[in-house]
């Protein structure tokens, strides 16, 4: 089949150049092999293709029948080849990429939409969702994860950092004096993510103080928005992402709670499977998403 194709490559060549020296000089042989392969062709179809003669080179009527199939063949791998040559400079394919629900308010979305309109060819599938979905099993090629600590191994890497606050509504705040230390809102009402519900608050002040409580909290949510909604309405206190809480500060619907006193920074990172080739798709992603900041 190879050399079927081959030869009716060179028919096409020669029909089109109107001779075998001028076909032979594109496809750089002699003049005999394309008379040779021309020939080779005739015989095992069992029928004459082109009339010879010291002048010029005329079809037969199964000649000009083959004539336009080898033209559908050669512009069908001419325009495969050029696509290919494109996809070489331009990245082209599908990357499925699972994201925490609550990055979908932060600036990643932002970046994940700049590194879209810089690679338009690339089919982008996101999966927002607080559900941890599983990098293999469920069939993605980045997950992004968010926690307190994060390494960078062959197969990780830290893309950027979420500082958190502690905030509650300005109505919450007004019956309540304003505390100084950690202990002063240890008994308030506190809401917890239901995955950190028995963790400790760690805090740090300016200098190195430290001070740590484990408040108990009474409304729990497996969503930091949710979370966040609660707090806004009036419920209590909440930890939250910065990003969510900025704007409503700024109206002056949403205060910080213990402002000089920082909590530890939530890292964001991804993940991917051990296989990725190192210049695919998935490490031009990562590079892009790499460059976001909290």
């Amino acid at each position: 089949m190879i050399d079927r194709l081959r030869q009716m490559a060179i028919f096409a060549k020669t029909i089109d150049h109107g001779s075998f020296r001028g076909a032979a000089r594109e496809l750089r042989l002699s003049p005999s092999v394309v008379s040779h392969h021309i020939s080779q062709l005739e015989d095992s179809l069992g029928v004459a293709l082109i009339y010879r003669s010291t002048r010029k080179l005329t079809l037969t009527r199964e000649g000009h029948r083959l004539l336009a199939a080898a033209h559908k063949m050669l512009e069908a791998v001419e325009g495969e080849l050029v696509d290919l040559s494109v996809s070489a400079t331009a990245p082209s394919g599908e990357l499925r990429v699972t994201v925490p629900s609550v990055l979908s308010k932060s600036h990643f979305t932002e970046q994940i939409a700049a590194f879209s309109k810089a690679h338009p060819r690339i089919k982008l599938s996101l999966d927002f969702s607080d559900i941890r979905r599983d990098l293999i099993d469920d069939g993605f090629d980045i997950a992004i994860r968010m926690g307190p600590k994060a390494k960078t191994t062959a197969t990780s890497r830290k893309l950027f950092w979420v500082e958190r606050r502690l905030i509650a509504s300005v109505d919450y705040l007004a019956s309540r004096s304003a505390p100084d230390h950690p202990d002063d809102i240890a008994n308030w009402d506190w809401l917890a993510l239901t995955p950190a519900q028995n963790v400790p608050v760690a805090f740090t002040k300016a200098g190195g103080t430290q001070a740590t409580i484990k408040p108990d909290a009474r409304v729990f949510a497996n969503d930091a928005q949710a979370l966040y909604q609660l707090a806004r309405a009036g419920a209590g206190l909440a930890i939250v992402p910065d990003f969510l809480a900025h704007e409503d500060v700024g109206r002056g619907a949403i205060e910080y709670v213990l402002p000089h006193w920082k909590l530890q920074t939530i890292i964001v990172f991804a993940v991917w499977p051990s296989n990725a080739p190192k210049h695919g798709l998935i490490h031009l992603a990562l590079n892009a998403l790499g460059q976001t900041q909290s």
